[in-house]
C-alpha cells in the first residue's frame, strides 16, 4: 500500500506539459456522467493554470445538455465560458438516471435551455477563427456530430476559411473517447460512433490534425466516484451530486468506468506517464463497428500504468473544489 500511494504521488505530480493547453470540449453530456467528471476536471486544471477552457459545447440535443454546462461552468466560477448545441432533431440521448435535472434544480445557471445557448458549428467557428494558429486542442466526448458538420461548413463572418481548412490552421490536436481494439482486435461497437455513424465516419477519414484516440477498453477499466461520493469535504457540488446519485441507482460500489476523463488526462498532459500510444486507423463499418487497420492516422492509448493508479490521479482532479465553489459550503 505504501509503494502504491508513492507511485501515484509521483505520476500525478509528473506533468510532461506544463504549456496552458486552449481547450473546446465537446460532450454528449446526458447519457453518462463520465462526461461531469471530465468537465470538473477541466476546470480544476484550468484553476491550476494549466488549461484555458475556450467553451463547452454539446453534440446532444436533450433538453437539459445546456443548461447542466452552464451550471458546473457557473459553479466552477466560470459562468462566462460560451456554451453551445448541435442543432436539429438528432443525435437525442436522454439522462435516463435523473443526474441532469437534480444539477439544474438545485445550482445557479443562466442558460435555462437549449434554445438559449449558441448553435455548435458557428460558436467553434467563431471561436477558432480568434485563436492562434495550430494553438486549440478539441476534446471530443460524445458523438462526432458537430466535428463533421465543422469540416463541411463554407466561409463567413468569422473567417474567410472552408471548415476543413479553418480546422487546419488553427486546431493542433483532436483528442477523443470513441472507438475500439475489440478484445482479438476485430474492433467494437462504441457508443460515440454508433449513435452518429455518419459523422464519425466523416471525422475518421476526413480530420486533417493530429488525432489522438482513447479507445472503450481504455476507460472501462479506470473506475472513479467512490472516494468523491464519500469525501465528507465536499459539500454543494454538482460533480458529487451526479456521481451520488447515479451510483445509487446503478447500486455501484466499484465506480464508474471512466471513459470521458482519459481523453482530458492526455489532452492536457499528453500520454505519458500513464499511457502510450500506438498508430492505428479506424475504418467506421455501415453498422457503426470500429475496426483497426494498418495505418498511422491515429494515436491510440495504450496502457503504461495500471488503471487503478490512473484513475486515482483522475479522480484527484475529480474532487478539485474552486474557491468559488467553496464559498457555496
Amino acid at each position: 500500500l505504501v509503494f502504491f500511494c508513492f507511485v501515484v504521488i509521483f505520476l500525478c505530480a509528473c506533468t510532461g506539459n506544463q504549456k496552458k493547453v486552449n481547450i473546446i470540449l465537446d460532450t454528449d453530456i446526458a447519457p453518462d456522467y463520465d462526461d461531469v467528471g471530465a468537465l470538473a476536471m477541466l476546470h480544476a486544471l484550468a484553476d491550476s493554470g494549466k488549461v484555458n477552457l475556450l467553451a463547452t459545447i454539446s453534440c446532444n440535443t436533450y433538453g437539459t445538455t445546456a443548461a447542466t454546462l452552464d451550471a458546473i461552468n457557473t459553479y466552477f466560477g466560470r459562468p462566462d465560458v460560451p456554451v453551445g448545441v448541435t442543432r436539429g432533431v438528432l443525435p437525442n440521448q436522454p439522462c435516463n438516471q435523473g443526474w441532469d435535472t437534480l444539477i439544474i434544480s438545485n445550482y445557479p445557471h443562466q442558460i435555462f435551455s437549449n434554445e438559449d445557448a449558441q448553435d455548435a458549428v458557428k460558436l467553434y467557428r467563431k471561436i477558432l477563427a480568434g485563436q492562434p494558429d495550430k494553438s486549440v486542442t478539441i476534446v471530443s466526448v460524445g458523438f462526432f456530430t458537430n466535428l463533421a458538420a465543422l469540416l463541411e461548413t463554407e466561409p463567413d463572418e468569422f473567417s474567410d476559411l472552408n471548415g476543413r481548412d479553418l480546422i487546419r490552421q488553427k486546431v493542433i490536436k483532436l483528442v477523443s473517447m470513441a472507438a475500439g481494439m475489440g478484445k482479438q482486435n476485430e474492433g467494437a461497437y462504441e457508443f460515440n460512433v454508433v449513435i452518429d455513424i455518419p459523422a464519425a465516419r466523416k471525422v475518421f477519414s476526413a480530420w486533417p490534425t493530429s488525432f489522438l484516440v482513447s479507445g472503450f477498453e481504455i476507460g472501462e477499466q479506470i473506475r472513479t466516484g467512490i472516494r468523491l461520493m464519500h469525501n465528507p469535504f465536499i459539500q454543494n457540488s454538482p460533480v458529487k451530486s451526479a456521481y451520488a446519485l447515479a451510483l445509487k441507482k446503478d447500486k455501484n460500489v466499484f465506480g464508474r468506468n471512466s471513459w470521458d476523463q482519459t481523453a482530458v488526462l492526455v489532452a492536457v498532459y499528453g500520454p505519458q506517464p500513464w499511457f502510450t500510444t500506438i498508430p492505428v486507423q479506424f475504418e467506421i463499418q455501415s453498422d457503426g463497428r470500429s475496426v483497426p487497420v494498418a495505418g498511422d492516422k491515429v494515436e491510440y492509448l495504450q496502457f503504461r500504468e495500471s488503471p487503478q493508479i490512473v484513475g486515482y490521479c483522475i479522480e484527484n482532479l475529480m474532487m478539485h473544489q474552486s474557491q468559488n465553489s467553496l464559498l457555496l459550503n
